[in-house]
């Protein structure tokens, strides 16, 4: 399980950095960062959901 939680800490903060790059880049760069965001952010989420389905099950 730490595995997953290691891998759920990992999407958080490369979320967090891609938004972070996208305030400070420019027009095509900036969408770029922002859509990388959110797709790190989209597999933390997924990540989550993965873990409470073990916390059910168990």
């Amino acid at each position: 399980m730490t595995g997953f939680q290691a891998k759920l800490e990992r999407f958080e903060c490369l979320a967090d950095e891609c938004e972070l790059i996208a305030k400070r880049a420019d027009g095509g760069n900036r969408e770029l960062y922002l859509r990388m965001g959110e797709h790190y952010r989209g597999l933390a989420n997924d990540m989550r959901a993965l873990i409470a389905s073990f916390d059910v099950a168990a």
